[in-house]
């Protein structure tokens, strides 16, 4: 099977990659472990030496990097070059915290006699997908590698070339062979490798059918995952929040990487009293939204990276609009190569739109109306996912009375919901389980061990 790279500004094909032969994913598993019998007896110092040599070649090659995003999946080039700096910087958070967060504990009112230490498991099969194609892969290898475990990279179909360099970047930085490394391989071949004894650990991030299937897998060989799955988070404005601040905040949240990314702001709950003049101001940020080359730093807002993709979120749209929201803007795919979508607004949205019960990957910001700070939670929950939400208020003391209430693993208050290297990242109901990122994040493939040592 081969795997195909498409450049969404044009349409036209970049590369056919050659899916890997079985005797290349043996090898691939076979080095995979023997590298991590080197690794997990490597010092901490020298872990954060080989993730402050990643960062310094994801620094140096920052410009080259962030071309190859923008020509796989359409990101626009200055928020790609952004993409990489994180990675970076996600690099150097664990190579200075990382080996703290590791150490031999005696936990509170424990036996003086007794410990806890944690040792790594093994390599990690990450499956990952292309909205963020290097950011999604390095947030979960870099605390994989400071615990000392190894990486099998399985990427999504369309970034099979960013998939290649970020194996390349560990070899440019002078990282031991097999620490990660690339499978390209199709979806069908998961289920093998979930299974192999070799494989300790998964982690993907993906929709939600994905994660089902992969926690059934994982849970059927007994091993632990970690699933960063689909989000349709509310940004909630209340009667009293700065508009302009939160139509300019909002904007950007439901715009950046074109609408996909599963923290985007995918329903703005407005409170009536303010409804009108948000949504004024909403359309108004989103129309000065510039949209073109990717590769034009000047371009605000990309193409989607697939055709299929865009046709899903115009049925959406237009589904929607058939059953009663109003469209305030754009609402259309823009005509011309690429697979371009113009940013849109739809008002007047309510339950049993596909624009209120399913996520849209895409530029379409969604405004619905709540009566009461009540009713904007009940509408904030009414969703199967979990993921993040946000709170616009001049009251800090009122957004902190919602949010307990709010079924969400992150809950940002005046700001736009975003992933930080020192912050668990991560979301309840069908938007997955486990945390990346911070703390929690270098733990999630560790065995977390009890030693007792009598006198």
């Amino acid at each position: 099977m081969s795997l195909i790279s498409i450049n969404p500004a044009t349409g036209q094909r970049i590369h056919i990659y050659g899916s890997h032969s079985s005797v290349q994913i043996e090898a691939a598993l076979r080095q995979s472990r023997a590298a991590f019998g080197g690794w997990r007896e490597t010092a901490p110092e020298t872990r954060s030496a080989a993730l402050r040599s990643l960062a310094h070649c994801l620094h140096t090659q920052a410009d080259d990097l962030a071309a190859l995003i923008t020509a796989e999946m359409g990101k626009p080039i200055t928020q790609a070059r952004a993409e990489v700096e994180k990675c970076a910087r996600v690099c150097e958070y664990y190579a200075k915290y990382g080996a703290a967060y590791l150490a031999e504990e005696h936990p509170h009112g424990a036996p003086r006699q007794a410990r806890v230490v944690y040792e790594p498991l093994g390599p990690v099969l990450a499956i990952m997908p292309w909205n963020f194609p290097l950011w999604q892969v390095f947030r979960a290898a870099a605390p994989c590698i400071m615990a000392g475990n190894t990486v099998l990279l399985k990427h999504a179909r369309n970034t099979s070339g960013c998939a290649l360099a970020i194996e390349q970047i560990f070899h440019d930085a002078g990282l031991p062979h097999g620490l990660l490394q690339t499978l390209l391989v199709p979806t069908q071949s998961l289920a093998a490798l979930i299974a192999d004894s070799r494989v300790a650990g998964v982690t993907l991030t993906g929709s939600t059918a994905a994660g089902r299937a992969v926690a059934a897998q994982a849970g059927a060989a007994l091993k632990p995952c970690v699933l960063e799955l689909g989000g349709s988070d509310p940004y909630l404005v209340l009667d009293d929040a700065d508009l302009d601040r939160a139509a300019e905040i909002g904007a950007h949240a439901r715009l950046i990487n074109c609408g996909q990314s599963c923290t985007s702001a995918k329903r703005f709950i407005v409170h009536a009293k303010v409804r009108a003049a948000f949504q004024r101001k909403l359309v108004k940020a989103i129309s000065a939204y510039r949209v073109g080359d990717p590769l034009d730093p000047k371009t605000q807002v990309g193409p989607l990276a697939r055709h299929d993709l865009r046709d899903t979120l115009h049925a959406q749209v237009t589904r929607s609009v058939a059953l009663g929201a109003k469209c305030l803007l754009g609402a259309e795919p823009i005509p011309g190569p690429g697979f371009f979508y113009a940013p849109s607004v739809l008002a007047e949205v309510r339950k049993g739109m596909p624009a209120f019960d399913e996520e849209l990957f895409g530029p379409v910001a969604v405004v619905i109306e709540a009566q009461s700070d009540e009713e904007a939670v009940a509408l904030a929950n009414d969703t199967p996912y979990g993921l993040g939400a946000a709170i616009f208020t001049r009251d800090r003391a009122r957004a902190r009375e919602l949010v307990p209430v709010l079924d969400a693993g992150m809950v940002f208050i005046n700001e736009a919901v975003h992933s930080d290297p020192t912050l668990p990242f991560g979301g309840v109901k069908q938007s997955g389980f486990g945390r990346e990122l911070g703390p929690p994040g270098i733990r999630a493939f560790v065995n977390t061990k009890t030693v007792w040592i009598s006198s």
